[in-house]
């Protein structure tokens, strides 16, 4: 029996029983006037961690009767008594000074110590070692009602510079290899406090996604001599799915995106971390990492939930110089009330799918205001 696909033509492209060739990674960057048919039917290779994404975009539209997650606005108070975050509240260990800015301190459950004892009842095979170094919390704002959209451009840039310090202090200790920072922003990607904050997490393990990075940053550099993440910058700046920039600092819909609104913030020069960026630079991260929010939340007028991660070079001591810095977000929904879960193929099989064209997102987002909805009324 001979099976045909049943799509519609304009799924295939306009072009009836015609079906997407087979893909690979692009010989040249798309050009920024041509749109590619709808992405259905393929893979495209992520050259950051060296896999395939399934792309079907066709799927997107497909009826749903499960769990939904209707929108809800939400106005918390300034000041919160019950929060843990706020000026002059007890934690569990310690309390809060009355702080006006930027203020960090160290998790009172963290996941990495410098009191880790010592690792006993592993062997060859299951291996085992201690988890040392440290974690801390970092609130962007005394305010309890604010996110980061609502920051003004020296509160953007402390953030920054808050971050690159920490860096810098937490890569020198010994017991630390990496430093991830990180936001988890909402209720769906499992906040457990709704005050705008981020983590660090600094110890002695290099995490997966950024070992991935350095050793596809070292091939690509041994074999062209060219900077992996430059190589992203100049594809996505001369393709369709560039959604914001700044003097330093481009934001985009990557071509290999694994989530339907996932986006990078790529810097326009080689660095491989926080710690080697310059005061201007960091400054105007502030202000691009601001704007990506303030459009997620545009998109559909609701505060959009991600994850956010600070992607950067190792702090072990070796040579890290062709890593490409880089910032990730990635919102867990398709749809203003709907999920993308990881099911069978992404938890079962390992490799992700994306109902989505990524061209079609980045046109999604380039195309609402910059400016807050709540403040454009």
């Amino acid at each position: 029996m001979f099976w045909t696909s049943r799509l519609p033509a304009a799924i295939l492209g306009g072009f009836p029983g015609r079906l997407p060739q087979k893909s690979g990674v692009l010989s040249t960057p798309l050009s920024s006037t041509t749109m590619p048919p709808p992405v259905v039917w393929q893979q495209r290779w992520h050259p950051l961690r060296e896999e395939w994404v399934l792309f079907t975009s066709h799927r997107d539209g497909r009826p749903w009767v499960g769990d939904t997650h209707p929108p809800a606005e939400i106005t918390p108070p300034s000041f919160d008594p019950t929060c843990a975050l706020c000026p002059g509240v007890k934690r569990l260990h310690g309390e809060n000074p009355r702080y006006t800015g930027v203020y960090g301190f160290v998790n009172d459950l963290p996941c990495f110590s410098g009191d880790a004892p010592a690792a006993v009842g592993g062997d060859d095979f299951y291996q085992i070692r201690r988890a040392t170094g440290a974690a801390e919390v970092v609130c962007y704002s005394p305010d309890h009602a604010k996110t980061f959209v609502d920051l003004t451009d020296g509160e953007c840039r402390a953030v920054v510079d808050f971050w690159a310090e920490r860096t810098v202090a937490l890569g020198a200790r010994p017991d630390v290899a990496h430093v991830l920072i990180f936001e988890n922003k909402g209720s769906l990607v499992g906040t457990s406090n709704p005050h705008p904050h981020c983590q660090i997490y600094a110890g002695n393990l290099v995490y997966g996604f950024t070992a991935s990075e350095v050793a596809s940053s070292r091939k690509f550099f041994q074999r062209t001599g060219r900077h992996l993440g430059q190589e992203i910058l100049a594809r996505e700046a001369a393709g369709p799915r560039v959604i914001a920039q700044n003097d330093a600092w481009l934001a985009c819909v990557p071509w290999f995106a694994r989530y339907a609104y996932e986006v990078f913030i790529v810097p326009k020069r080689q660095v491989a971390s926080l710690a080697d960026l310059t005061p201007a630079e960091r400054a105007s991260l502030g202000l691009m990492i601001r704007e990506v929010a303030i459009r997620y939340d545009n998109l559909w007028r609701m505060p959009m939930p991600y994850v956010m991660a600070v992607h950067q070079a190792p702090a072990d001591g070796h040579d890290y110089s062709t890593y490409p810095f880089h910032l990730e977000f990635h919102p867990p929904l398709r749809k203003p009330d709907t999920m993308k879960y990881l099911a069978g193929p992404e938890i079962g099989g390992g490799s992700m799918t994306n109902e989505s064209d990524p061209d079609a997102k980045a046109a999604e987002l380039r195309a609402v205001s910059s400016v807050h909805y709540k403040k454009l009324g």
